[in-house]
């Protein structure tokens, strides 16, 4: 463990850098006037574990659950004025508000109640609701051109609406040379699947000294292993799909930001188009917090023994993982992440290499998405739209046994070879 609390690549640190293992859990509940009691996890020393265990729970109430079954309703008595409370399924739900509650503590521990946070019904549900919440005809947003592969297709929709898109590479801050002008900063960081980093807090710095919003993509990091509104974002985005809920049963998405005014018109947008999480999906996603910290430390340290393992092997070229001293991103990665990730990359010789080596594989799915606790690989050219080799593999570590995963991968290589004579 790093003096900052990062993970020293052992995977096996956790908090939050204080020193301190366990503080102490608030025993008293915050209402909001619905009902609902929410207590919450205080305490700057308090580990990740004890957080994630913790977050979002309601108030303790006697022969009650500690975690209350989803709320299944389209509408709630209403009697009178609507003023207060929960009235219609599209608004709002006691489920979400536990799940948004618990997630906001996540990404902002210290000061969770200036975070609101709002869920939807997938990744790209909450990555639509910021960009069309906050850009208008005339407006400049700055992409970068190596993120999600569906940022190409959110580009076109935002050129058809009169909305002028700049692209830039996440490497070397390079957002940082076109954003003059733009009224928003679309940040992702480590890429999707590069892998690449940029620094938030010198992007944030920068895009706010030109009046420009900054929304950070956190998926592959998690709020435990970054923070982007502590790094100075406006907003904080990521698909819950992913590493968040880790059981590759369930889409969901989420916002998080501090600024009233803003979380407002996000708001405002999800009401609008109705992308809105079922309850039964909340209620799955908040269960999975729990175990957030136990899968994410093992994950990651399965990612850096794997990479590790990949490093002597003659056939991998272009590895990449944050969490190796000698990756490019991890100089800037070691200083804004407390965990590098699940994910990792390289690329075999040839398309047949790469397709022979996930067929050999054993314990790892080939499948697209990534984090979950079952390890998953693909040859990540097989989509299109990502500017990758044709013999390039995304690698999502599990949380296998470390030397059974390894033993799996390092087999499949040489069978994949063995078939080239």
């Amino acid at each position: 463990m790093t003096e900052s609390g990062r993970v020293d690549g052992s995977g096996a640190g956790i908090g939050d850098g204080s020193g301190v293992g366990v503080g102490h859990v608030s025993g008293a509940g915050i209402g909001d006037g619905s009902g609902v009691g929410v207590g919450h996890v205080s305490g700057a020393g308090i580990g990740d574990g004890t957080r994630a265990v913790r977050v979002g729970l309601p108030e303790p109430v006697k022969h009650e659950p500690t975690l209350p079954g989803p709320v299944f309703a389209a509408h709630f008595h209403l009697p009178g004025d609507p003023t207060g409370g929960y009235a219609y399924g599209r608004d709002e739900n006691p489920t979400w508000t536990h799940l948004e509650r618990a997630i906001g503590e996540l990404e902002a521990p210290d000061s969770e109640s200036d975070v609101e946070t709002l869920v939807f019904a997938s990744g790209m549900a909450a990555i639509s609701a910021v960009l069309f919440s906050q850009l208008r005809a005339g407006d400049a947003v700055v992409l970068p051109d190596d993120g999600y592969q569906v940022l190409p297709l959110v580009r076109e929709q935002l050129t058809a609406y009169g909305i002028e898109v700049r692209t830039a590479p996440t490497g070397d801050d390079a957002q940082l040379d076109i954003l003059d002008g733009a009224k928003l900063l679309w940040i992702e960081t480590p890429s999707n699947p590069g892998l690449d980093v940029c620094d938030v807090r010198r992007l944030a710095e920068a895009a706010h000294a030109r009046g420009v919003l900054v929304a950070v993509d956190n998926t592959l990091a998690t709020p435990l292993g970054q923070r982007p509104l502590e790094l100075g974002a406006d907003f904080a985005v990521a698909s819950g799909t992913k590493m968040l809920t880790g059981h590759g049963d369930i889409l969901l998405g989420y916002v998080a930001c501090r600024d009233a005014e803003l979380t407002a018109s996000v708001r405002r947008w999800r009401k609008i188009v109705g992308a809105i999480p079922g309850p039964m999906e909340a209620w799955l996603a908040h269960r999975s917090l729990a175990t957030l910290q136990l899968r994410a430390d093992r994950q990651n340290a399965n990612a850096l023994v794997l990479a590790e393992a990949l490093r002597g092997r003659a056939e991998v070229t272009g590895l990449r993982y944050p969490g190796l001293p000698d990756d490019p991103s991890h100089k800037v990665a070691s200083r804004q992440m407390r965990r590098f990730g699940c994910v990792l990359s390289f690329t075999l010789p040839t398309r047949a290499r790469a397709e022979r080596f996930l067929e050999a594989l054993r314990l790892v799915d080939d499948a697209t998405s990534f984090g979950g606790v079952r390890s998953t690989a693909e040859r990540r050219g097989r989509w299109g739209g990502d500017a990758v080799p044709e013999g390039f593999i995304r690698f999502s570590a599990g949380a296998e046994d470390p030397d059974d995963l390894v033993a799996d991968v390092l087999r499949a290589l040489d069978e994949a070879a063995a078939a080239d004579g």
